[in-house]
């Protein structure tokens, strides 16, 4: 009997060894035991592995690699499987273009998926540069965010004149086929978030909220924006200009996709603007400008072939009218039937380029033009 106990003992020891779970706040005190009054007995600190040693009420008793022992709260760590789903979802997304970098606001934690309410684990610095991969959006679950307009009750219906002396008016029974049945309350659409896939300098991946971040961008073109968002700013080439502060004096020319500052829009930007760099003037000069289009992100900058050799060009996916695919689970949003729409700018002029030179229609919606009629000034005559 004692060889069995010791063999089962054993055999639970050993379980309990490969048990690792990892610290998902920003830091936390281990503490000599579960009591109102207890002494602190090491710290651990994000993405720290602990040994667990014994399971309690809400509580772990874990080892660090110091050799530190002591509790933990359960909420504070995420367990192998989750630490494994995030390795996986950098798997999946390894070879993803980058499509833009940005730089977050604050200290701010990755996300397993796109979501407030989901799990959680990486935390960034404030001020760390990160590379986006991937947008999607998925409904706002803050609290206190009304996402369904609510029926209005109608006002109650006096039965009786108590206090009047009169009699009540005799009740007509309404015809129950002629009488109409009421009309449901109007569904208002959810209030969306976008949310990117990032990956930070150590290879790590996670969700990011897009509003905790900020595109990097040039200053010098950043603010030519007009109030709508870059989504991505691209060097197309360099110009000499030998009066420029610009390295070399070697001057950037940009291509850079916006769109309107509104989330859950179903393309990654509506608009394309190329800036060339004025040697005359020496400021930037907006060459080009394509709106409003359903286009869809990675921006590819590269050469196409001319007479006299070849000349700087940028491509981009063109949806094909409302023909989008959602991803149910992840909110991304993808062209069903992708256009890739070729330009190349030879000195300041921008033009077509590539196999697909059929015309670009405009992709806004009918909700959107209705809204730029009502905000259309109305036109009097002149009496």
């Amino acid at each position: 009997m004692t060889s069995v106990g010791f063999l089962s003992g054993c055999h639970r020891f050993h379980q309990e060894n490969h048990e690792t779970v990892y610290v998902a706040v920003r830091q936390m005190y281990l503490h000599d035991r579960v009591a109102a009054v207890s002494n602190r007995v090491g710290e651990v600190t994000n993405g720290q592995a602990l040994e667990v040693l014994e399971h309690g009420r809400r509580f772990l008793k874990v080892k660090t690699q110091k050799n530190e022992i002591g509790w933990i709260e359960e909420h504070a760590v995420i367990d192998g499987k989750s630490y494994d789903d995030f390795t996986q979802l950098g798997q999946q997304h390894k070879s993803d273009p980058v499509v833009a970098t940005a730089v977050v606001r604050d200290d701010v934690f990755l996300h397993l998926s796109p979501g407030r309410n989901t799990q959680r684990f990486i935390l960034l610095p404030a001020n760390a540069k990160v590379e986006l991969l991937v947008r999607a959006s998925v409904p706002k679950t803050a609290p206190g965010v009304k996402a369904v307009r609510k029926p209005v009750s109608p006002p109650a219906v006096a039965g009786s004149s108590a206090g009047t002396g009169a009699k009540p008016a005799p009740t007509k029974v309404a015809d129950p086929v002629a009488k109409a049945s009421p009309e449901p309350a109007p569904v208002e659409a959810p209030v969306m978030e976008d949310w990117w896939l990032v990956r930070d300098a150590q290879g790590r991946m996670g969700w990011l909220l897009g509003g905790r971040m900020d595109v990097d961008v040039p200053d010098s073109v950043g603010q030519y924006a007009e109030g709508q968002r870059i989504v991505g700013a691209y060097v197309l080439t360099t110009i000499h200009d030998e009066d420029s502060s610009a390295p070399n004096h070697e001057v950037p020319e940009y291509v850079m996709v916006l769109e309107p500052p509104k989330n859950g829009l179903p393309y990654d930007f509506d608009q394309v603007r190329v800036f060339t760099w004025s040697v005359k003037r020496h400021r930037y000069e907006t060459a080009f400008r394509l709106r409003p289009i359903q286009g869809f992100l990675p921006v590819t900058i590269g050469k196409e072939p001319t007479k006299g050799g070849t000349a700087p060009s940028f491509s981009f996916l063109l949806g094909n009218g409302q023909d989008v695919a959602v991803d149910p689970h992840s909110g991304i949003t993808k062209p069903a039937s992708p256009r890739t729409i070729t330009y190349s700018m030879i000195d300041t002029v921008v033009k077509r380029a590539g196999s697909d030179l059929a015309p670009i229609p405009s992709m806004h919606g009918a909700d959107e033009k209705k809204d730029k009629a009502a905000k259309r000034p109305t036109k009097h005559k002149a009496k």
